[in-house]
């Protein structure tokens, strides 16, 4: 079985961009995982904002496999502490099956692409930029796994 962080385009914060490699080094001691990016749309000022989650959305479930479990990042997700985070981690681990997060574009996911997914998640009632969201989804993923091997990386 295989994690997947799927995200569409690049993060451009180099900043940022060398945290999230640095998780996913460490991520790769413990599980398959891997960040996967889908290019950004061109040309969006001729799309409206539904246009662009209809058209997002059809590549989103284009990339995935049909056997595999799609969770969706979204700001009407379940919410999480850490050591939940782990516990839905080691669930998602003992099914099988390969699991996809997502994390869309600006404008979110489209109706198919709701319907298509096995869950959602929320990282926090606040708003963080996209950017932001991708490194704090690999460092919880970490921070699941060492909690997962009772390492001391977490702390009660």
């Amino acid at each position: 079985m295989k994690f997947t962080l799927l995200v569409v385009g690049r993060t451009t914060n180099a900043h940022i961009e060398q945290l999230i490699q640095e998780y996913q080094k460490r991520l790769t001691r413990y599980i398959s995982f891997t960040l996967q990016v889908i290019p950004e749309l061109k040309n969006t000022k001729a799309l409206t904002p539904e246009q662009q989650k209809i058209a997002e959305g059809d590549i989103i479930l284009h990339t995935i496999q049909p056997t595999t479990d799609l969770v969706l990042l979204d700001e009407h997700g379940n919410e999480f502490r850490s050591v939940e985070f782990a516990d839905y981690i080691q669930k998602k681990m003992l099914s099988s099956r390969d699991v996809t997060f997502v994390i869309g574009g600006p404008y979110g996911f489209s109706d198919n692409v709701y319907q298509r997914a096995n869950g959602k998640i929320s990282l926090s009632k606040m708003t963080f930029s996209h950017q932001m969201v991708r490194l704090f989804f690999v460092e919880q993923m970490y921070r699941a796994m060492t909690i997962l091997r009772g390492e001391p990386y977490h702390h009660e």
